[in-house]
C-alpha cells in the first residue's frame, strides 16, 4: 500500500519509499509480520493472522453514546443509552461500544498494512458506521472538555483506580486512529455524507489548538513517570498529564484525517469546500503550522522531532529531511490551492495572499527533491506574486452547517456537573469485584500479544541498549540481547523483577487466571 497515497503521487518518506515494505527484525509470533509506514508516523503491520470480523459491525449499537442514566440524567447525545453503568443493573452499552471500536481499530491497522482492507471498508460503508463514528468522536470530545474538568475538581472523589476514566479519554484516540486508517479510501469519505462537515470542524479545532500551543512554545512532555513523580502526584493529576500528552497525538492524527479529506475535494459537498476555504481558512492555518512546526523543537542544542509516538533526536544529516507530518501539511496545501474548484472558491485577498507567499521561503530544492509535486505549487506562488486574483463569486445561497456538536452542547447545557456526579457514582467508583470483572474484559480486549506486534520500536537490551530478542521470563518486562547481559544486569533488575513477579502472581490469583 502506498505511503501517503491520495490524489498526489510521488510522495516519498525516507527510508521507506512509496509502496515499499520494510522487514521487521525481532521476536514476534503473530504470523508473517512486515512493516510499512503511513499517515502521521504511525507504523502499520502486515500479518497473516488478520481476520475480518463482520459481527462487530452488525452488533454495533448506533444509539450508544456518552451520558444518560436510569437516574434521569440526560446523555450527551439524544437517545443515548449512557456511559458504562456498573453495578446499577443497566446494560454496559458504552463499554461494549468501546470494545468494538478497539477491536475494529486493531483490525483496520492489520488489514490496511496487508492491503486486505477492502472487506472492512465495504462493511463500514454498507452498515453506515462512519457517521456513527464521527458522532461518537465529537461526543467524547465534548465529555473531555465539559465533564472531565469537573471530575478533576471534585475534592471528595478519590478513585481506587483511574483506569475507567482513562478508557474514556483513550476512546477519542481510538476513534481518530480508526478514522485515520480508513479515510485513505474515497468511498469512506463519501459515506460520511453530511457528517463530513462535523469532522472538518473537529479537525479544525484540533489544528487550531496545535497552532496556538506551538506559537507559545508549549510542547507536551512524553516522558515516563518516575517513582517520585507517582508518589508526589495524585492519581487524577497523573491522569491530567496523560490527557495532555494524548491530546497532542490526537491533533496530529486529525491532521492526517484532514489531509485525506482534501484528497477528495472534487467529490466533497459544496458546503465542505466553503467551510474549509472561507469559514475556517484552512490554507492560512496550515501555513502557520509549517511556520511553527509543533512536531519539531530544539532542546539543549539538539533538534528533536515527534515521530512514532515519541520525541527523537535528529542527527545533523537529517535536519532537512521531510517528516511524514510535514508531508501531510504540504499535501493538504497542494490539494486546497491547486484544485480548480478550490481556486474558484478561495478568497485570495491581501491577507491570504501575503500568508500564502510565506511558503516560498520553505520551497527549497531539497524539499522539492523529496516531494516533486511541489514544483507545481512553486509555479502557482510565482504567478500569485505578479497577479491580483479576482474575488470569488458568492454563488452559494444556502449553506449546510455541522449540527452534532451544537446539538449535544445545547441539549446538555447546565447539566455537566450533574452528569459528572452521576458518572462518579455509577461508573468511576467500582467495587473490587467489579474491577476484577472489568479487568478480565479489558484483558480480552487489549490482547497483549497483538498490541506488542503493533509497537513501532523494537525492544532494547536493559544493559547495553542493543536490539533485544529475549526477555525476562519471570517479570515479562525487561528485554536482553543475550544471556550475559541478563546475568550482569540481575543485581540492578532483581528488586523490580521481584515486585513485578509478585504483582503478576497476585493479579492471576485474584482474576483466577491460569499461569
Amino acid at each position: 500500500m502506498p505511503v501517503g497515497g491520495g490524489a498526489v503521487q510521488g510522495y516519498r518518506v525516507s527510508p521507506v519509499q512509496q509502496g515499499d515494505w520494510c522487514p521487521l527484525v525481532g521476536a514476534q509470533s503473530q504470523g508473517t509480520v512486515s512493516l510499512v509506514q503511513r499517515g502521521t508516523g504511525a507504523c502499520w503491520w502486515r500479518s497473516s493472522a488478520g481476520i475480518h470480523d463482520r459481527a462487530l459491525l452488525e452488533q454495533w449499537d448506533t444509539g450508544t453514546r456518552f451520558g444518560g442514566s436510569s437516574a434521569g440524567i440526560q446523555g450527551l447525545s439524544s437517545g443515548a443509552e449512557g456511559l458504562v453503568h456498573i453495578g446499577g443493573g443497566a446494560e454496559p452499552g458504552w463499554l461494549r461500544q468501546h470494545e468494538a471500536i478497539e477491536k475494529l481499530n486493531i483490525q483496520a491497522i492489520l488489514s490496511a498494512s496487508a492491503g486486505q482492507e477492502q472487506l472492512l471498508i465495504e462493511l463500514l460503508v454498507n452498515y453506515a458506521k462512519i457517521p456513527t463514528l464521527i458522532e461518537e468522536l465529537i461526543s467524547v470530545e465534548i465529555w473531555k472538555h465539559k465533564v472531565f474538568p469537573v471530575l478533576c475538581q471534585l475534592e471528595d472523589f478519590k478513585p481506587k483506580s483511574t483506569f475507567p476514566i482513562y478508557l474514556v479519554l483513550h476512546h477519542e484516540a481510538s476513534i481518530i486512529n480508526l478514522l485515520e486508517t480508513v479515510f485513505f479510501h474515497k468511498e469512506i469519505c463519501e459515506s460520511a455524507e453530511d457528517t463530513i462537515l462535523d469532522l472538518i470542524d473537529y479537525s479544525y479545532r484540533k489544528l487550531t489548538l496545535l497552532a496556538a500551543q506551538s506559537t507559545k512554545g508549549e510542547f507536551p512532555i512524553h516522558e515516563k513517570f518516575l517513582p517520585e513523580d507517582v508518589t508526589n502526584a495524585s492519581s487524577m493529576q497523573e491522569l491530567q498529564k496523560q490527557a495532555e500528552m494524548m491530546e497532542f497525538e490526537i491533533s496530529l492524527r486529525a491532521l492526517s484525517v484532514l489531509r485525506f479529506i482534501t484528497d477528495q475535494v472534487d467529490s466533497l459537498p459544496l458546503s465542505a469546500l466553503t467551510r474549509m476555504l472561507n469559514t475556517h481558512n484552512l490554507p492560512c492555518l496550515l501555513v502557520e503550522l509549517l511556520e511553527h512546526c509543533p512536531w519539531s523543537r530544539c532542546e539543549a542544542g539538539k533538534l528533536k522531532k515527534f515521530e512514532n509516538g515519541a520525541w527523537h533526536v535528529v542527527p545533523p544529516e537529517d535536519h532537512v529531511r521531510m517528516t511524514k507530518l510535514d508531508g501531510q501539511v504540504w499535501l493538504s496545501l497542494y490539494n486546497l490551492l491547486l484544485s480548480p474548484e478550490c481556486q474558484r472558491k478561495y478568497n485570495l485577498d491581501g491577507f491570504n495572499k501575503s500568508q500564502l507567499l510565506k511558503l516560498r521561503a520553505f520551497l527549497t530544492d531539497v524539499l522539492i527533491d523529496q516531494l516533486p509535486n511541489l514544483v507545481e505549487m512553486q509555479r502557482f506562488l510565482s504567478h500569485l506574486v505578479v497577479t491580483e486574483p479576482v474575488p470569488p463569486k458568492k454563488d452559494l445561497i444556502l449553506e449546510q452547517v455541522p449540527v452534532i456538536r451544537d446539538r449535544i452542547v445545547k441539549e446538555n447545557s447546565g447539566k455537566w456537573q450533574a452528569i459528572a456526579k452521576h458518572q462518579v457514582k455509577h461508573m468511576f467508583s467500582p467495587s473490587e469485584d467489579e474491577l476484577k470483572h472489568l479487568a478480565c474484559r479489558w484483558a480480552r480486549t487489549y490482547n497483549l500479544d497483538v498490541i506488542e506486534a503493533l509497537v513501532p520500536e523494537k525492544p532494547k537490551c536493559g544493559l547495553c541498549g542493543s536490539e533485544a530478542t529475549k526477555r525476562c521470563s519471570r517479570c515479562q518486562n525487561e528485554w536482553y540481547c543475550k544471556r550475559e547481559c541478563q546475568v550482569q544486569h540481575w543485581q540492578k533488575h532483581k528488586k523490580a523483577c521481584n515486585l513485578m513477579a509478585d504483582a503478576l502472581k497476585k493479579t492471576k490469583e485474584d482474576l483466577q487466571v491460569q499461569p
